[in-house]
């Protein structure tokens, strides 16, 4: 029997610290050599002239959710981990959707339900929580979060999802006493209701006017609040789906204070602008999402806060609303306003290719950087690392085989997903996985997915360290005790 089932040779392996040439060794799904001249393997793959990467890791993804408006994704976990693995990603991270009145724990196995035997790759999940009530957040969630639910959601829009600041305190008091991550989607409410409202009596409706009413003075301000929220009650924070350089610079601005809050963006704020909502006709819908892109001298400062740490990671977002039909950006009518229209762009399968493209291949960010944002940041923020995100020897071997001069024109005939469009229509990009590998079996080789549906696993996630508090007061209060400094 060979000692080795798979060896990767002569290839240029890259983790988020390292580059170096070395053979890779696989055994019963596990990295097992990294080393030179490794031999005895039942199949060799030839890596020369490519790249060996850690394969990419999806933490925000839409797949088999029901909106808040009761519209379903056009990916169901088959369709979509099926595109995850032709963009070279082997684990996503999508979302077990809470909505009111509605049983935390019956949603967890209502969503297992919807993946189990469907998945080409592994999954984990985060929670959304609309509703914490007292059995939510003293019973339900602690429970789940033990059971390997280590990350939520929360709104501050959407009339059926926001939370009001109280009970955004209350879900933060939570997550820091059971060590659980908490992703803030910041964008303020009542600012973009105002001004939708404003907008729509005025006739403006188009989708061209949703860029509008998502102001970024909207997003600066509940990223701001969620950073203030989150230091009173000492739990770190992510925010996510970050569009607009103002609220990067809320994020940026906390760091500096030693706060442990951390940021997320995602390729429609690097590659989409707002002058996509203008397109003719009804063509804009295709681009709505929230935040929404924003004007084209703001993606020079996303892509800074790429380069310089003020975001973690990139996600997809992916959000799969088609563009006809009856769950699409059509559900109320071609020519409905924009408060009308399905919120979301898809981008799984694209995430990395436009990623190493732009950004490995103009410079803006290095290799090692590249892995970091693509699978290496958010293994550790959501408490999957070491097992996934890097090379090493016993992590999974989830692996990206990338020919870094493979040219690519991006259309949607050429994509996996279940969608009707892609909103990177035409864009050519250098650099693309030839082989992805989930725990060392082959599922994308040589343009083809060769795959089964069922083989992922479910990941329980553990603790993550970046969840940790600081264990300092603020203004004299300690969220442990409740006591005023003075009573100490």
């Amino acid at each position: 029997m060979a000692a080795l089932d798979l060896v990767i040779k002569g290839g240029t392996v890259a983790t988020a610290a390292d580059t170096f040439a070395a053979d890779v060794g696989v055994k019963d799904g596990r990295i097992v050599a990294l080393a030179d001249e490794l031999t005895g393997a039942e199949e060799v793959v030839d890596a020369k002239g490519k790249l060996v990467l850690p394969g990419g890791i999806d933490s925000h993804c839409h797949i088999a959710q029901t909106s808040s408006s009761g519209l379903e994704t056009a990916d169901d976990f088959e369709s979509g981990t099926r595109s995850a693995l032709c963009g070279g990603t082997t684990t996503i991270i999508p979302f077990a959707a809470q909505h009111r009145g509605q049983s935390l724990r019956q949603v967890v196995a209502d969503y297992h339900a919807r993946a189990d035997g469907r998945a080409y790759v592994d999954y984990a999940f985060h929670l959304i929580i609309s509703d914490p009530t007292s059995q939510v957040l003293g019973q339900e969630l602690p429970a789940l979060i033990k059971d390997g639910y280590t990350s939520f959601k929360i709104y501050l829009t959407y009339d059926a999802l926001k939370l009001d600041d109280r009970q955004v305190l209350e879900v933060l008091a939570c997550a820091r006493a059971e060590g659980a991550m908490v992703m803030v989607h910041a964008e303020n409410h009542d600012i973009i209701g105002w001004l939708t409202e404003k907008l729509l009596a005025a006739g403006r409706g188009a989708p061209k006017y949703h860029a509008v009413a998502h102001a970024a003075a909207a997003e600066s301000e509940a990223t701001h609040r969620a950073i203030a929220l989150s230091e009173i009650a000492d739990t770190p924070v992510l925010i996510v789906h970050v569009s607009a350089r103002e609220a990067m610079a809320q994020i940026a601005a906390a760091r500096d204070r030693g706060l442990r809050i951390y940021g997320e963006t995602c390729p429609q704020y690097l590659f989409l602008t707002a002058g996509d909502l203008d397109r003719p006709g009804f063509e804009g819908a295709k681009y709505v999402c929230s935040p929404p892109p924003r004007d084209a001298a703001n993606q020079d400062h996303i892509w800074r806060g790429l380069a310089n740490g003020v975001f973690q990671v990139v996600s997809s977002d992916h959000a799969p609303y088609r563009y006809a039909g009856p769950d699409g950006k059509q559900a109320h009518g071609a020519g409905m306003p924009f408060d009308k229209v399905a919120n979301g762009v898809p981008g799984l399968e694209v995430r990395l290719p436009l990623l190493f493209s732009e950004g490995v291949g103009r410079g803006r960010i290095t290799l090692n950087r590249f892995v970091e944002v693509a699978a290496t940041a958010a293994a550790r923020l959501y408490g999957l690392y070491p097992r996934k995100g890097t090379i090493a020897v016993g992590a999974d071997a989830d692996i990206a085989v990338w020919d870094p001069d493979k040219t690519v024109t991006i259309g949607h005939e050429m994509l996996h997903d279940n969608m009707d469009y892609t909103p990177y229509e035409g864009r050519r990009v250098t650099g693309w996985p030839v082989l992805t590998l989930s725990r060392g079996r082959a599922v994308w080789r040589d343009g083809e997915v060769v795959g089964t549906p069922g083989q992922g696993r479910f990941l329980p996630c553990g603790l993550p360290e970046a969840a940790r508090p600081l264990d300092r007061s603020v203004h004299g209060f300690d969220p442990v005790s409740g006591a005023a400094a003075a009573d100490d």
